[in-house]
């Protein structure tokens, strides 16, 4: 199943509890020189904001687990992440963070990712509420350098009704990639950064699918 979005949601249920360890910068795919990130395969390039550190392997690979454990949990099956790459981590805190990742992805029918993207809304609303987690969603377009992602806003509550965490995820199919990006805010100024990031990055893909 495509599990790179599910992954991003069901990993804020353990970002609360996560630490710092020490700066890698080696992503699965890609190059990262100075404070510019390039993926060949998807065809993609950002620059990472001043003053914001990597995420660390360490803490990819911890959540990773938790959150394979925590979406197989939900479903009830096995869930194979050997194809899963990252691409891309930064941070400000455990809290405010930015990630990419990607994933291969052949539609054996028209249509087959767009509706693999609704289920898995499907999914991620009913994962909230097993877990007894408060949230709000909701799912729109947007366009990035001529590219039209998929978008799924949530924004998820403590029991006394403030916000603990707000999340934007983006996906596109792109060169045979399910290609993800994950933003998660606690205030208005990070959310400016972070979305500023992405919004000015550039595309050249070989393959877009914008269906």
């Amino acid at each position: 199943m495509k599990s790179t979005f599910s992954f991003q949601v069901l990993l804020i249920f353990m970002l609360v509890s996560c630490g710092q360890t020490k700066e890698i910068k080696n992503p699965d795919e890609g190059k990262i020189t100075g404070n510019t990130y390039v993926s060949e395969e998807i065809g993609w390039s950002i620059q990472i904001p001043e003053d914001w550190e990597f995420t660390t392997k360490e803490v990819v690979e911890a959540l990773d687990q938790k959150g394979k454990t925590a979406l197989e949990d939900e479903l009830g099956q096995d869930i194979d992440t050997k194809a899963l790459k990252h691409l891309l981590g930064f941070q400000k805190d455990k809290f405010n963070n930015f990630s990419a990742t990607s994933e291969p992805f052949t539609e054996e029918f028209p249509g087959e990712y767009q509706q693999a993207n609704r289920q898995l809304n499907e999914i991620i609303f009913n994962a909230f509420k097993s877990k007894g987690i408060k949230a709000d969603t909701s799912t729109g377009k947007v366009s990035i350098d001529g590219i039209d992602f998929n978008v799924l806003y949530s924004t998820i509550y403590a029991t006394d009704g403030t916000v603990i965490l707000n999340q934007i995820l983006y996906s596109q199919l792109i060169n045979g990639f399910d290609f993800g990006v994950n933003i998660n805010y606690n205030n208005p100024k990070d959310k400016e950064t972070l979305t500023n990031a992405l919004y000015k990055s550039k595309f050249t893909p070989i393959n877009p699918t914008t269906n």
